[in-house]
């Protein structure tokens, strides 16, 4: 398919942006300059892939609520400016990396007439908390952020950090779980140079959405790791989203925004199915995919039509192969026990019927024969 350039009118970025107040320059570190973005940009390939135009006919998050917890969210940007921003660093809360910012938009960045870039969930409700982003960002700021969205009342948590286990952090997953939040994270990215590659976490916790990241073809990219437990794949190679500076990002790659696309389908998800617990819209999400790929491609390439539109038997779900039940009690007719008296009655009665049928035998040879003789008896030699 030719990609078709649109060039996004820096009069629709300007207005939109006037109605948003800046965040105040006291607030923002010493140091906060992300890479330059670009206004130029093409309706991404994943946008397309994951046939999201149909899927908003149906719903686009609408009531649900998605924590980030990065490294900020440019608010100023027109197409996130429903983004509430909360800063667990004491920097500010200006996104002085871009990360956050580009997970926000895939998330629900919102729908401008004439730009070709939307977010999956377009109209859900984004709450931005940022913490420390490195390597491994800080455990015990990824870990409050995770609590503090769960207090806040987030229907899915992303998580677009790959981190190693810690007490703290399995704690705070284990609480957002409990509280019936949809908890999705990047599978993590593979540098070679890392040596052998080890499960990242959160994703490698049960009970959460761990997504890879896949090429255009649908197959896991090279780089998305195959070591932790993976759920499905979605875009994470040749990325386009949202910027700081009211711009744009294009040709990113990685398992953190190939994250966000899931949290958005999990938006998507219990907005239009809110009776839906965690549990069913992770299932939902896996059932519907494309199917697996190989190693570390879980279901395969999430499918979100087909997330908010499957129509299933029951959405109930089998964490694990039930024992069978134990038949009842009455549930196989048991046989009788043998009653020995009718046994006796039913021998006397045929025992019975065989006599009377040998005395009507003799009856019906034996008195014609005593008839014709007048009933003397017979003697040798006499004709009868």
């Amino acid at each position: 398919m030719v990609k078709k350039s649109a060039r996004i009118a820096a009069a629709v970025v300007i207005v939109a942006a006037a109605a948003v107040p800046a965040v105040p320059a006291a607030a923002e570190p010493a140091r906060c300059a992300p890479k330059r973005g670009t206004t130029s940009i093409a309706e991404p390939w994943g946008q397309r892939r994951l046939n999201l135009s149909q899927a908003w006919r149906l719903t686009r998050g609408a009531k649900v609520t998605v924590a980030i917890v990065d490294s900020g969210v440019d608010v100023t940007h027109p197409q996130l400016s429903r983004v509430t921003a909360i800063d667990l660093t004491g920097t500010g809360k200006a996104d002085c990396v871009g990360h956050g910012t580009a997970v926000a938009g895939i998330i629900g960045g919102a729908r401008f007439k004439g730009v070709p870039f939307a977010g999956v969930a377009p109209e859900a409700r984004l709450i931005s908390l940022k913490q420390p982003l490195g390597d491994e960002g800080d455990l015990g700021r990824l870990a409050l952020g995770i609590v503090k969205a769960t207090q806040l009342g987030a229907d899915v948590i992303n998580v677009s950090i790959q981190a190693s286990d810690q007490p703290d952090l399995r704690n705070a997953v284990a609480y957002a779980l409990a509280k019936d939040v949809v908890v999705v994270a990047a599978a993590g990215n593979v540098n070679k140079e890392d040596g052998t590659p080890s499960p990242a976490y959160p994703a490698a916790y049960p009970g959460v959405i761990s997504v890879g990241a896949a090429n255009p073809d649908g197959s896991r990219a090279d780089y998305s790791n195959a070591t932790t437990p993976v759920t499905v794949l979605a875009p994470g190679s040749d990325i386009t989203s949202t910027w700081p500076g009211r711009s744009y990002v294009e040709e990113e790659k990685g398992t953190s925004f190939a994250a966000a696309y899931v949290s958005g389908v999990a938006a998507l998800v219990r907005a239009r199915y809110p009776g839906l617990n965690k549990d069913q819209v992770r299932w939902r999400i896996a059932r519907t995919a494309d199917g697996t790929s190989g190693t570390g491609s879980g279901a395969g390439m999430v499918n979100p039509l087909l997330a908010i539109s499957t129509i299933m038997a029951s959405d109930e779900v089998a964490l694990a192969p039930q024992e069978p039940a134990p038949l009842a009690a009455d549930a196989i007719r048991r046989t009788p026990p043998e009653d020995a008296l009718s046994v006796s009655i039913t021998l006397w009665v045929a025992l019975l019927c065989l006599a009377g049928a040998l005395l009507a035998l003799v009856f019906r040879f034996a008195v014609p024969k005593g008839r014709r003789r007048g009933w003397r008896p017979g003697h040798p030699g006499e004709q009868t």
